[in-house]
């Protein structure tokens, strides 16, 4: 997926984008993210993916440390 949004404010490293093309919502997003020469009024790119195989690892992660403390809570 792929948006279009429009650099509001920043506001305390915080940067307010709104969504294209109505911009009645938000997305906070830390300045410091910000590709280089943003400023307030600039049209940026989004682009969000879903990462299966991140997914997956981090499922697993995640399972793992939930049976390790499964485990301590029996032992």
């Amino acid at each position: 997926m792929v948006l279009k949004v429009t650099l509001d404010r920043i506001e305390e490293h915080i940067a307010v984008l709104l969504i294209q093309p109505d911009e009645i919502h938000e997305i906070s997003w830390p300045s410091d993210y910000l590709p280089q020469g943003s400023e307030e009024g600039s049209v940026l790119t989004l682009r969000i993916d879903v990462e299966p195989q991140d997914t997956k690892a981090l499922d697993k992660r995640v399972r793992g440390l939930l049976e390790k403390l499964r485990d301590k809570q029996k032992g």
